[in-house]
């Protein structure tokens, strides 16, 4: 079950006692949670028949009691609670759960964390209400859902803005789908997003950024290396070294991968490591130009660099002097 399914669900009337929503990715609990809070009742029914609890301040009697109660003029209530994970006791409901009233929709929000489904209330959980457990999405799955989400704004992007602003908002969905709604507002009548939009309205420069040293690593191009990080040195914000280091981790690493698929063939790379087709050819770039004990080497590195930019080992180097040492080490 999908957070669009729940949703389309509800558009269509179809509702459920019980919603037990659970997991790491908020982004889509709170989907869910906002449409039964704005949208299951009108806005006069809401008045009389929508109840709201936090976590952290509830009582499971109180939440049961509210559940029990009928609806005032409208067919049905809505109870939700937020911040469940913080509750007490909060098992103490399982006896609602078995035998919830139809003409109430309890949703439980549960973020951050799951219930340990060997538990008596887990499993009556999984069997007796509409049970949406979720997962904090993948690197590889953040291109397609932030275009199909750029896709339903009505809009499209090219491959090389798309890489920019995933790399620069990583897999925080919320703030995804907020720099979407702000290109949208900003983009006025075109269609149409480039690299260009990206720097004007997210703030992310297209010549200096992660992507782009990756790039510059990946063909050996030290000089170009080096100006970058000297950007990133002039403005720390936009190229922390606990960001920089960790994707280059992750692009190395997939590197190392590629010498034992047995194969050079870009679509069956790009499927197989979950790279994405416009990043491909950069990674056969480096694919030639490194070594499968060089690129080996490069993830010892990054993993003592990593440390060394904690303080281990480390006697107060500056990130951007840290990150030149490494290149150097990284191309040599």
């Amino acid at each position: 079950m999908s957070a669009e399914k729940i949703i389309g669900d509800f558009k269509k009337g179809n509702f459920k006692p019980v919603y037990w929503l659970e997991g790491e990715e908020s982004y889509f609990i709170d989907s869910i949670v906002n449409y039964a809070e704005h949208q299951i009742l009108s806005e006069s029914d809401s008045s009389f028949n929508l109840t709201i609890f936090y976590g952290k301040d509830t009582l499971w009697p109180d939440v049961i009691n509210a559940c029990r109660r009928y609806p005032m003029f409208s067919e049905r209530q809505v109870v939700i609670v937020k911040e469940a994970q913080h509750m007490r006791d909060i098992e103490k409901l399982e006896g609602y759960v078995e035998y919830p009233l139809n003409s109430t929709i309890l949703v439980i929000s549960f973020k951050e964390k799951k219930v340990d489904s060997r538990t008596k209330f887990g499993k009556l959980l999984k069997s007796k209400t509409e049970f949406f457990s979720t997962k904090k999405m993948y690197d590889n799955q953040l291109p397609d859902w932030t275009r199909n989400m750029i896709i339903e704004h009505g809009l499209s992007i090219n491959p090389k803005a798309l890489m920019l602003l995933v790399d620069h908002v990583g897999n925080d969905l919320s703030r995804l789908e907020n720099e979407i709604e702000k290109l949208a507002i900003n983009l006025g009548t075109r269609k149409s997003i480039t690299e260009d939009d990206i720097e004007k309205y997210i703030g992310v420069s297209k010549e200096f950024n992660v992507f782009e040293l990756q790039d510059a690593l990946a063909k050996k191009d030290v000089s170009k290396a080096i100006r970058i990080i000297q950007y990133f040195e002039k403005n720390p914000k936009v190229g922390p070294i606990q960001l920089i280091l960790p994707s280059l981790y992750a692009f190395f690493s997939k590197l190392y991968c590629i010498y034992r698929e047995g194969t050079t063939d870009e679509r069956t790379l790009a499927s197989n490591l979950g790279i994405n087709p416009f990043a491909i050819k950069s990674y056969m770039v480096a694919y030639k130009n490194y070594s499968y004990n060089s690129t080996e080497k490069i993830l010892l590195l990054l993993q003592h660099y990593n440390l060394r930019s904690i303080g281990i080992q480390d006697a107060g180097t500056t990130d951007a002097g840290l990150m030149k040492e490494l290149v150097m080490k990284m191309v040599s």
